[in-house]
């Protein structure tokens, strides 16, 4: 097979880069929404998941190795199947007892590889593309990034959703029925008596079939009837049954309550104490009518193996699409013995470049907002509305986040880029700093307002946020390009500014489930809005040459 210098960036600009979205996603932002559903607090799991930030905050340790030792594209395919596999083990080890360390053991070596696999991947697009071809597909990359990362918050809770309502528990239905106000006779809940049966828990309701008085204006104001729901048996120490309610057959005029989402969970301490389920009744009926509901709870540990495995395997496929469609561009000749003059080198070209102390901020400050957001609004999202939450399903949450989300990150990601390259990082930084700084506000709306799932505000609040980071982080990227320039080692230099980020996200991000629940949901989001200022302040200090980025005439 003929190994052509070039190829149309088309051709692996957006798998490169959606593949080295879909593992840091995952272990980063997704491991949130697992880990919750699975039990684990958020004041854990924020602190871990964030620890797994290490190592691509060190990476400069072993960029230089990476850069003088064989070539990108060998680091880039390799840590490609090995990523693949990797998630494949996580998915296999999600349904034993001890998940949490082991999963998280394996997420920190996931870590690792895609760490090595970005240093591989950035030196490989710099040596690939020239200038205008960076500036231009900056934007890009960046949305199939950001596409890879809705994979990850779209994707993979769609398929876990779908596993869970149909696994688990048996599922359980009951009849919801219209009566005349005369005839109603309410359940009494004191008649509920729950005694602990062997094995497997079961979903209790009481009762199994209700009554709903129909309203009638002066003579019967009531509307709305309860069930009871709660289980036969404790799921065991340390695990958590999610039980969800919803209307499957049936007429439409008898419903879930407008302020209620369904959606409960059972622990060892709560799994005897019932919760209450409303049913409204359209107020204008006027006849018996009826209503099934299905009451399910899905296995979650084997719904994430399932969708670990998943993506798993398309990464294994992205890995031989890309061996064999990466192109073979010519690398600078660095190879070298690895010595700690090779380093010194590096730290000094980097940190002795002008205006090394504003870039620097910059690099850590920018995302200090997002760095503390990222870790709590998936918890929020899925979060019940009794602690705050907006109690998305993860089916919900995923489609929210895949589909609308999805189109307005990539519009903006594209925007970003195309605007940058006709005029360029200096003229635009500003406007891209308030795009993805100032849509964070939208959780302080969903915290206090706390919408209903299925609300168009949910949907708008997500799409302005998605846009705005889309357009907003492509300045990021294009200054982390342009302070690195033509240094003999940009690879590894580019790795360090990318390890400075990385080191912006991993230490406030690890505080973030502390200060979440120091402050509550409300007002967390009005302290990430604070946060975002520092990282716009220190862009008035920064050097940035006006015609980077620009097309240039030949």
């Amino acid at each position: 097979m003929e190994r052509k210098a070039y190829r149309s960036p088309w051709a692996w600009v957006p798998t490169l880069y959606f593949f080295q979205g879909v593992p840091y996603s995952i272990v980063m932002i997704t491991s949130g929404l697992i880990y919750k559903t699975m039990g684990i607090s958020i004041a854990s799991l924020a602190f871990w998941t964030s620890l797994l930030y290490l190592p691509w905050a060190v990476k400069p340790l072993w960029s230089p190795y990476i850069d003088v030792v064989s070539t990108k594209r060998n680091w880039v395919v390799w840590t490609q199947l090995l990523l693949g596999i990797a998630f494949i083990g996580a998915g296999i080890a999600m349904p034993v007892s001890f998940f949490y360390p082991v999963t998280l053991g394996i997420f920190a070596i996931i870590a690792f590889a895609s760490a090595s696999h970005d240093i591989a991947a950035d030196g490989y697009y710099m040596y690939a593309l020239d200038q205008h071809e960076q500036s231009f597909f900056v934007g890009i990359r960046s949305t199939f990034y950001r596409f890879a990362m809705l994979t990850a918050l779209g994707l993979v809770p769609v398929i876990a959703g779908v596993v869970q309502k149909n696994t688990g528990l048996e599922s359980v239905t009951f009849e919801a029925v219209s009566v005349p106000a005369d005839e109603y006779v309410p359940f009494d809940p004191s008649a509920i008596v729950i005694e602990e049966s062997a094995g497997e828990p079961a979903i209790l309701l009481f009762p199994r079939n209700l009554q709903i008085p129909m309203f009638r204006t002066g003579e019967s104001e009531v509307d709305s009837a309860v069930v009871y729901i709660a289980l036969s048996a404790p799921p065991g120490h340390g695990k958590t049954v999610v039980v969800n309610a919803s209307r499957n057959t049936g007429s439409k005029d008898i419903d879930i309550a407008a302020n209620q989402t369904g959606r409960y969970e059972f622990s060892d301490s709560n799994w005897d104490k019932p919760v209450s389920l409303t049913l409204k009744i359209n107020r204008n009926l006027d006849e018996r009518t009826s209503a099934g509901f299905l009451v399910t709870a899905g296995n979650i540990a084997f719904s994430w193996t399932v969708a670990l495995g998943i993506i798993g395997l398309i990464l294994l496929l992205l890995a031989v699409y890309n061996r064999i469609l990466l192109p073979y561009p010519p690398e600078n000749d660095n190879r070298e013995k690895i010595g700690w003059k090779v380093y010194k080198e590096v730290f000094v070209s980097f940190f002795t470049k002008p205006g090394i102390i504003p870039a620097l901020i910059f690099l850590l400050f920018y995302r200090l907002g997002e760095s503390q957001l990222v870790k709590v609004a998936t918890p929020f999202l899925v979060d019940s509305r009794s602690s705050g939450g907006i109690g998305l399903t993860s089916t919900e949450y995923g489609i929210a986040y895949g589909t609308i989300g999805m189109l307005c990150l990539t519009i903006g990601g594209i925007l970003g880029g195309i605007a940058a390259a006709k005029y360029g990082l200096k003229r635009l930084i500003w406007i891209m700093a308030i795009s993805i700084n100032l849509p964070d506000a939208v959780y302080i709306y969903l915290a206090y307002v706390q919408p209903m799932p299925g609300n168009p505000g949910i949907y708008l609040a997500i799409a302005l946020e998605q846009f705005g980071y889309g357009f907003g982080f492509v300045a990021y990227m294009l200054f982390m390009l342009y302070f690195v320039g033509e240094s003999r080692y940009k690879t590894a230099e580019y790795a360090i500014a990318t390890s400075l980020m990385a080191l912006g996200m991993m230490l406030p991000g690890m505080v973030s489930g502390k200060v979440q629940e120091l402050l509550g949901y409300q007002h967390f989001f009005i302290y990430v809005l604070i946060c975002t200022i520092p990282g716009m302040v220190v862009i008035k200090f920064l050097k940035i040459d006006p015609s980077f980025g620009i097309k240039k005439n030949e």
